[in-house]
């Protein structure tokens, strides 16, 4: 189908709740993507943080068709190998507890706060400025920007907003009746703004102090995005709950909630559930990405390979913000730039808001295509 009548088709069918550009990708290898007429692209935007080893992985489409061949799904009310070892897996990577798998970042920070209500029934919630978690109905009440929010009033109530850089006004919001702070580590949708440690620390005393949880969301910094495992490893500050998405199953949809031991027995049988949650076929993706991202020297190569993206970009002139390979740059007119960078230049990358440019490579990015990508910036802001 041509792009022309795709976008006929999608007009007349599709809800038009996203702005698409206008392209078409029909294959993709590595780093790269092709379009409908075969124009090559370099992605440096990974599906937003989600394929994170890139396309057309081997390790992760040998995972993926062996388990489709054997089995795609039978529910939660039986035993499957492949979703229990991932759950293993991501409890002792992290927090040691219990996890329950879902299918999205915003079905993980669901889950997150009915657990955070079992700790404390009716208990109250902080959340950071600029923080984003997702847009069903919980998710969205935890996300305090008002373009997000106002066309769906009234909210779940109890959430409180406090300020991103104030770990003053972040410990005096946590009260007796606070349950939970939650707060993404990295904050991505508003920019790609790192959380200051001292606000993480100040967040964990206060929990510690009042009786709250902490649940940190790491949808979209997590999974070596930043160049440890999880990005709250850097920053010194463990969680009682985590969230996690995005590139965990390297694009196939998945997430999971992951609660240290002492939260772990808080649902009870019935609390939650999911009817493809935890399914063998995105588990042993997941699997296999993981495999691939939780290794020492890999996590180091994010670190290397974000330092270089980052150094080239301030060679041109720009304010470069982030850690590892979740990079942004602030420029006059984002939206613009990241059309032109698309169109001219065919590198992929995208806006978020109106004065930045966010850069998502997938993790296993080659040093010559962080180079390249760089030029490709550089001529268009020239």
């Amino acid at each position: 189908m041509a792009l022309e009548e795709l976008q006929r088709v999608e007009r007349d069918s599709v809800m038009q709740t996203y702005a698409r550009n206008p392209v078409e990708f029909v294959r993709g290898q590595g780093t790269r993507l092709w379009d409908d007429e075969g124009n090559e692209y370099l992605d440096f935007l990974a599906g937003i943080s989600v394929t994170q080893v890139g396309h057309g992985h081997p390790a992760l489409l040998r995972a993926v068709s062996e388990q489709a061949g054997r089995l795609m799904h039978v529910g939660n009310l039986f035993y499957t190998e492949p979703g229990i070892r991932l759950a293993e897996r991501l409890a002792r990577s992290s927090l040691g507890g219990k996890v329950f798998l879902c299918n999205s970042g915003a079905e993980a920070v669901e889950c997150a706060i009915k657990l955070c209500r079992r700790h404390r029934p009716q208990g109250e919630f902080v959340v950071l400025e600029g923080g984003f978690h997702g847009r069903t109905m919980g998710a969205l009440s935890a996300t305090p920007q008002e373009d997000k929010q106002s066309p769906f009033a009234p909210l779940v109530p109890g959430f409180r907003a406090v300020p991103r850089d104030d770990p003053q006004a972040l410990a005096e919001a946590v009260t007796d009746h606070t349950a939970a702070v939650v707060a993404e580590v990295v904050q991505g949708e508003s920019g790609i703004h790192p959380l200051a440690p001292e606000l993480l620390a100040a967040a964990r005393e206060a929990c510690h102090r009042r009786g709250a949880l902490l649940v940190l969301d790491e949808i979209q910094c997590g999974m070596g995005r930043t160049g440890t495992l999880w990005a709250w490893q850097q920053a010194g500050v463990q969680p009682d709950v985590m969230t996690v998405a995005k590139g965990l199953a390297g694009g196939l949809p998945i997430g999971a909630c992951v609660a240290a031991p002492e939260q772990a027995e808080l649902f009870r049988r019935g609390d939650h559930g999911s009817t493809f949650a935890g399914g063998p076929l995105v588990t042993a993706a997941a699997n296999a990405v993981l495999d691939v991202v939780d290794d020492a020297a890999f996590l180091r190569s994010v670190v290397d390979k974000g330092e270089r993206l980052a150094a080239g970009l301030r060679a041109l002139g720009l304010e470069v913000r982030g850690a590892g390979l979740m990079l942004a740059f602030e420029t006059g007119d984002g939206p613009a730039l990241a059309r032109r960078l698309l169109g001219e230049q065919r590198l992929v990358v995208n806006a978020t808001g109106p004065d930045t440019v966010r850069l998502l490579p997938p993790l296993t990015v080659s040093e010559e295509e962080i180079d390249e990508a760089v030029r490709r910036v550089g001529a268009t802001l020239r």
